[in-house]
């Protein structure tokens, strides 16, 4: 019995870690953000938002704050994933999903090896697709 207790705490002290880092990462790049506009309070966050939503923007429309609060919102997102699944899971799927559509085994094998990640990452990548 105290080992299944033990086990549903590491499992909720995991989602809590996961969950922190969810939050902790988009939230540390909103100040660093906000560290280098030169301003403070109010103006320091509206200024870092709009210019977090630069990327956003050149996908398609102005996006300014709003641009912004959805790309610390998709940083999140992504965030949590990895969190939950680790790196080389998402990394796997990706790529798996990639085939599935079509992409030539060899353009992905190339884009493995250019990846800035481990080396036994990268072979673990090269084995699982047959690069």
């Amino acid at each position: 019995m105290d080992i299944l207790i033990e086990k549903v705490r590491y499992r909720k002290m995991d989602k809590l870690v996961g969950k922190a880092a969810a939050l902790g990462l988009p939230a540390i790049i909103l100040l660093i953000v906000m560290a280098t506009t030169g301003l403070t309070g109010g103006a320091a966050i509206t200024a870092a938002l709009a210019l977090l939503g630069v990327p956003l923007a050149a996908v398609g429309g102005p996006a300014g704050m709003l641009g912004g609060i959805a790309l610390l919102g998709i940083i999140g997102l992504a965030t949590e994933t990895l969190s939950k699944y680790g790196l080389e899971a998402v990394l796997i799927g990706i790529y798996r999903q990639r085939l599935q559509n079509g992409e030539s085994r060899s353009r992905l094998c190339g884009e493995i090896r250019n990846l800035p990640i481990s080396g036994e990452m990268k072979r673990r990548l090269d084995e699982e697709f047959g690069c």
